[in-house]
């Protein structure tokens, strides 16, 4: 919501009240300034809040008002014209300008006259720049000055034609512009809470009660000189819960032309672009009250009735039905849109568009003006369906009171009147079927204190509470009975809401800080997150950054893991067609991040902790099982400090180390892996990929990405190591407690042993079967090589082992080492058919 300061004086006197001190408290009241945005003034010093796109500020003494003497032709151009421009000196300035707008013959007419020193925005520079004016020849005349555009001036963007100003505002020669057209813009974040506050009305309520200002308000009776609406047009509402209220004024001989300037201005600072009289009135009173307005061409909807007066019917769509929107796009409607029709059907999509059948065009006369209240969630979600939003159906989606229609009504048809010639028919043709009763409240000053934590004078709240305009009445014992006024729909939660009325208004930031009156409950412990805290530090710790995903996906893009099949949870109204599904993998998200960080660095390692979503039979709610995904791509870090070293990629052994450091940081207990079955994991590279067993459990399988599937996620020409487990199958498995070993009093001896062995036994059942025969003095076996080469026979590969031996009670000597040694290695070449080599 921009809130021009300017406008916004209007309804509250803000006599006093600094920029800066007005932006702290709306923002400390739950309206938080975003940004503010001075046009043709300095920033306010002391200023907190962000200042938004600082444009050129307008000395007094150089950008002044100047009425147009003549126009004459520029003797050395043809598209060029010589501006003869009184500005309240002895002798009128002549401007040199090629604007559109201004003619040769022109005279009387009043333009804002740029003197020599104004800064200004250059549109000729590309990025645009700020540039001071300088006299200089144009086509051999002389010219010091320029007939300011909004463009230069930093108002808009538009630089078609010089601003011509209105007769309406009409000031004085030589009048500093900023004097009547600089102002301050805030531009206020409006939480859906404080829906109440999308207008300028609402705002001034509250700079009104924080400053203890009163609010003007603006009249709102319109003169109706002509015949009585009733009976020229009927309205009718099927539902009331769909629209409570439904009103319609009749404008008769309307003439469409501009809108009077202060109004263009005042659309353009707030952020709207003027259009004509009859649209800017509708958007101008939206802004100032809050409730969105539809002008229909009345003329055009008495021929769609047969030249009888039309009724306009507020009803849900039917199947089937079609109608072409102000945008000229031709819209599918469905049962659940709300619709504005007529008998010949459809003729605004109620909230959001109206039709291109009924628009007003610059030969309507006579005019249909719609003010209405439409259920929320309808309009939300039409809204949402269509892609169309606007103005007005954010206003319609976050609620307003229906007592706001008639009043907006009357105000934009006095407008029309005043600025557009119309006779307004007399009353409004106003459907209400059922008004909503005011709330009542009972509100004592214990409970504000018990929500508070410290005292709260009545006084201060029954003068909080008239401030904000609620009704109250004390009615003993410090106890209030408030009633909520028309524009207050958000107060839904009684007391409650009562109370955070009073402590926003009075300054959360001086609410005295209190101790909780109660002790705090017995800490408990949560072992689960407790144990994915301690995975994620250990995945952190091996060089891993964790990411946070989309829940939501499309199937096409999820990605088959083997953890979950079925069918989806699928949203009934998703936000887009990429999010209209529950995730069954996490992995999917994952991939994705990866790919777009791969266009800026040559090296990812993710990780993500999160949920699926399966299909339960029979279950209200889904199965939400906890997965990890890993993503690995790149080159690995050089271990050593070594000019010129050489970075291998990674491969499956990295994310297999990965895990093997996650098995050994949470004690896990049978731990191994296993060739998967490839239906089951298409996404993976058959030769590449491994099963991870827990306690014998399956607990999901990783490894290299199949190069069909990296180039469908957009990673295709890349080794990526990728892999989804199921993180219940590994948490469960983690023990409650494990012993530490002491450290050890003696020395350890290391031998390695190197053996041939068929290519389809596996690491596993080597390191099996040498911890069998090693007994408890072999303490450890690591496989460091593995080798397949010209020097090994087809069918065969080389490992290698390091051992480590080591007793608890002596130092172990050359003889009981060599002959546990030899022990393992008779083993391996009985069991496996292994040949040690070296030896044999």
């Amino acid at each position: 919501m921009k809130v021009p300061l300017s406008w916004l004086r209007d309804y509250v006197d803000l006599t006093g009240v600094a920029v800066p001190d007005l932006v702290e408290r709306l923002t400390l009241a739950g309206l938080e300034v975003a940004s503010v945005r001075c046009v043709g003034v300095p920033v306010p010093e002391g200023l907190r809040a962000k200042a938004a796109d600082p444009g050129p500020v307008w000395a007094p003494d150089k950008v002044v008002v100047g009425r147009v003497v003549k126009v004459e032709k520029h003797p050395n151009a043809d598209k060029l014209k010589l501006v003869h421009a009184d500005y309240g000196a002895a002798e009128p300035r002549v401007v040199v300008t090629g604007a559109p707008n201004v003619n040769v013959g022109d005279s009387g007419y009043k333009v804002v006259l740029g003197l020599t020193g104004t800064v200004y925005w250059d549109g000729h520079a590309s990025p645009k720049e700020m540039k001071e004016l300088k006299p200089t020849k144009l086509r051999g005349v002389p010219s010091d000055s320029m007939v300011m555009s909004e463009f230069e001036l930093g108002i808009s963007e538009e630089h078609e034609g010089v601003i011509v100003l209105g007769e309406d505002e009409a000031p004085a020669p030589g009048t500093p512009a900023v004097d009547f057209m600089g102002d301050v813009v805030l531009e206020i974040d409006v939480l859906p809470n404080m829906a109440r506050c999308l207008s300028m009305i609402g705002v001034a309520r509250e700079a009104a009660a924080l400053f203890g200002r009163a609010v003007k308000l603006p009249p709102h009776r319109m003169r109706a000189d002509g015949a009585p609406a009733e009976g020229q047009v009927k309205v009718e509402i099927e539902d009331p819960k769909l629209s409570a209220r439904y009103a319609a004024a009749l404008l008769r001989g309307v003439t469409i032309g501009p809108a009077p300037a202060w109004m263009r201005r005042r659309l353009t600072y707030a952020g709207m672009r003027p259009i004509s009289n009859v649209v800017d009135v509708t958007n101008y009173v939206m802004l100032e009250w809050g409730q969105p307005l539809h002008a229909f061409d009345y003329d055009k909807l008495r021929r769609r009735a047969g030249d009888k007066a039309p009724t306009i019917t507020v009803r849900p769509a039917r199947a089937g039905e079609v109608m072409t929107t102000l945008d000229n796009a031709r819209r599918e409607l469905k049962p659940e849109m709300l619709v504005i029709a007529d008998g010949a059907g459809p003729v605004a999509i109620a909230g959001v568009m109206g039709g291109a059948d009924t628009e007003v065009s610059a030969t309507t006369t006579n005019i249909l003006l719609e003010s209405a209240n439409f259920d929320f969630v309808s309009v939300r979600r039409t809204s949402r369906v269509l892609d169309l939003p606007s103005e007005a159906s954010g206003r319609f989606s976050k609620g307003i009171h229906p007592e706001m229609v008639a009043l907006a009504a009357e105000r934009a048809a006095e407008l029309m009147r005043e600025y557009g010639g119309a006779t307004v028919a007399r009353g409004l043709v106003d459907s209400y079927p059922a008004p909503l009763p005011p709330q009542v409240i009972d509100l004592t000053m214990a409970e504000v204190r018990r929500q508070l934590g410290t005292d709260f004078p009545i006084a201060d709240a029954v003068r909080v509470l008239r401030a904000l305009e609620f009704a109250v009445e004390e009615t003993g014992a410090g106890s209030l009975r408030v009633t909520t006024p028309p524009h207050r729909r958000d107060v839904q939660a009684g007391a409650a809401d009562l109370i955070e009325e009073l402590a926003r208004v009075h300054g959360y930031d001086r609410l005295p800080a209190t101790l909780l009156a109660d002790e705090l409950p017995e800490q408990r412990a949560n072992r689960p997150l407790e144990l994915e805290e301690r995975l994620k530090d250990v995945l952190v710790n091996c060089g891993l950054q964790e990411v946070i995903t989309y829940s939501l996906t499309e199937p096409e893009r999820d990605v088959p893991t083997g953890l979950g099949d079925g069918d989806y949870v699928r949203l009934l109204n998703p936000i887009s067609s990429e999010r209209a599904a529950m995730r069954h993998s996490v992995l999917g998200g994952v991939l994705e991040v990866a790919a777009a960080n791969l266009r800026h660095t040559d090296d990812v390692r993710l990780f993500e902790i999160g949920s699926a979503y399966l299909l339960k039979p029979g279950a209200k709610l889904p199965e939400e099982p906890r997965r990890l995904a890993l993503v690995l791509t790149g080159r690995r870090d050089v271990e050593f400090w070594g000019a010129g070293a050489e970075r291998k990629p990674v491969d499956f052994f990295d994310l297999k180390g990965v895990l093997d450091s996650v098995a050994h940081d949470l004690h896990l207990p049978e731990v191994s892996y296993r060739r998967p079955q490839p239906e089951r994991v298409p996404y993976l590279h058959p030769g590449l990929s491994a099963e991870l067993v827990v306690r014998g459990r399956a607990a999901g399988c990783f490894g290299r990405l199949h190069p069909r599937y990296a180039e469908k996620v957009g990673l295709g020409g890349r080794a990526v190591l990728a892999g989804e487990l199921d993180l219940g199958a590994i948490l469960t498995a983690v023990p409650g407690r494990y012993a530490y070993e002491p450290v050890p009093r003696f020395e350890a001896v290391l031998q390695d042993v190197a053996l041939l062995v068929d290519e389809d036994v596996t690491a596993e059942r080597i390191a099996a079967e040498i911890r069998g025969a090693g007994g408890d003095l072999l303490r450890d076996a690591r496989l460091f090589d593995l080798y397949r080469g010209d020097s090994i026979p087809a069918g065969k590969k080389s490992v290698a082992y390091a051992l480590t031996y080591r007793a608890d009670d002596r130092v172990l000597t050359d003889k009981d080492v060599s002959k546990v040694h030899k022990k393992i290695e008779d083993r391996l070449k009985s069991v496996l058919k292994a040949v040690i080599r070296g030896k044999e």
